[in-house]
């Protein structure tokens, strides 16, 4: 067992936390999109009243063919990215660079794991400029906190709540839903019960799912024009519905916000939720299938440490199944390629080309394809393997003859190093190829 590295990283206040001050806030990040789309819209305007007043030229003057094409885009500079595209490009270099530099990476691999656990897609409108501020300020300062305060930054957060359509959702008998011909959505209140805490089929009931709904109606946004507050949380009067609802066997008062804050604490402190919470933890980290005895472990010491996130993962490092567990788990692309630039010392200064690869082997950045995020079962990355070739090779060929891979080898795996890929590494003809075949060698594709 060699959990001492994981341990320390866990105590060090600043692992797993971007300290980058250049990088804006979910609400400055909302309002620069704001102001972008409406600059863009301006622009729109104005070209369609210039072309409106310009008389029609005459048929004969007007070039055509490839001339036309060539005079109608020269002078045009390339169009750069839109703002909401600028953050999504540096919040992906600054989270690229925190797992790059993360010593061991624990604490790293924790915050991708909650991350995709209460994953948002930026191919929703409007969520794209805030994933990187959604990652910073709902995940990562709660990965070694308490698991009802990390749940209640996420489900609060403009992104999460404009993902799951929330920040729109009316209370049928509220001031606003008695006026307009808009109601409840349940999208949130759903997914919240369903894969944020007790997980499926855990005995609630389509009436506690609409009920709950009603109790988070309000949880809203300030509208982004606004320039003090706008695209940060607010919780809305005017669209919560009013009155008792019962969820759970149990009734909430209404107490407007603290009303949905105390049905959350209250799926945080639920036996189902510490199970479901324990199985996806020992299935991201240990196995496909991970031993009944190791999810009984980190359920009791959520349920007992009152989901102490710390806690239960000082329980997972520590946990003998934890480490006697073969390596068959195949590494998600997004950790295949991380671990591979850091072996190599490669630290790419354009993020594009990385983000680029995510998308050809299917885990593409912040665009999960439904609510339950990216797979954990080893199954649904295979069909990508072969193509880790490719990308392998030009790693290696940005490399060159720098790196000895024997030596890499050796130092990545110490004395699990199998026989099969040492001689593999030893008999290529090209260090470029040693290291090709080394990151394609089964110890590099699982864990």
């Amino acid at each position: 067992m060699c959990d001492r590295p994981y341990w320390s990283e866990l105590d060090k206040s600043d692992a797993g936390q971007i300290t980058n001050d250049d990088l804006l806030s979910c609400g400055e990040a909302a309002r620069a999109a704001f102001d972008f789309r409406q600059e863009r819209k301006a622009a729109r305007l104005a070209r369609s009243n210039d072309r409106t007043k310009q008389p029609q030229a005459k048929i004969d003057s007007s070039p055509s063919g490839p001339q036309a094409t060539q005079q109608d885009t020269a002078g045009k500079p390339n169009p750069s990215p839109g703002v909401p595209q600028q953050l999504y490009l540096e919040e992906s270099k600054a989270r690229l660079d925190c797992a790059l530099a993360a010593v061991p990476g624990f604490v790293e691999r924790l915050v991708w794991f909650w991350s995709n656990h209460f994953c948002i897609s930026a191919d929703k409108g409007g969520v794209r400029p805030l994933c990187g501020a959604y990652e910073r300020e709902a995940i990562r300062p709660y990965v070694r906190a308490r698991f009802a305060d990390m749940l209640l930054a996420v489900e609060t957060h403009p992104a999460m709540l404009l993902y799951l359509d929330n920040a729109r959702s009316i209370g049928p008998n509220s001031f606003a839903g008695l006026r307009r011909n808009k109601g409840l959505n349940e999208n949130l209140a759903r997914e919240i019960l369903e894969l944020h805490t007790l997980g499926v089929r855990t005995g609630y009931s389509q009436d506690d799912v609409t009920n709950f709904a009603k109790v988070i109606t309000g949880w809203s946004i300030v509208p982004p024009r606004q320039s003090d507050r706008g695209g940060e949380f607010m919780f809305n009067s005017r669209l919560h519905e009013p009155g008792a609802q019962r969820v759970f066997d149990r009734n909430y008062e209404d107490r407007g916000f603290e009303q949905g804050r105390a049905v959350l604490l209250t799926l945080a402190k639920s036996p189902s939720t510490a199970n479901h919470i324990a199985l996806k933890l020992a299935r991201h980290f240990v196995a496909d299938d991970p031993p009944r005895s190791l999810i009984e472990r980190l359920a009791r010491r959520f349920s007992d440490t009152e989901g102490d996130l710390k806690e239960v993962s000082k329980a997972l490092i520590t946990a003998p199944e934890a480490w006697d567990a073969p390596a068959t788990k195949l590494r998600r692309p997004s950790d295949w390629i991380v671990s591979a630039l850091r072996v190599s010392g490669s630290k790419p200064s354009d993020v594009r080309p990385i983000l680029q690869v995510q998308n050809l082997l299917g885990e593409p950045l912040w665009r999960v394809p439904a609510p339950n995020g990216f797979s954990d079962d080893s199954a649904a990355w295979m069909d990508g393997v072969a193509q880790r070739l490719d990308i392998a090779n030009q790693i290696a060929r940005s490399v060159g003859d720098g790196l000895d891979p024997m030596v890499v080898a050796q130092d990545t795996f110490g004395a699990t190093l199998s026989n099969e890929t040492k001689e593999a590494v030893a008999r290529s003809e090209s260090r470029q190829q040693a290291l090709s075949l080394l990151l394609m060698s089964p110890e590099f594709q699982r864990r």
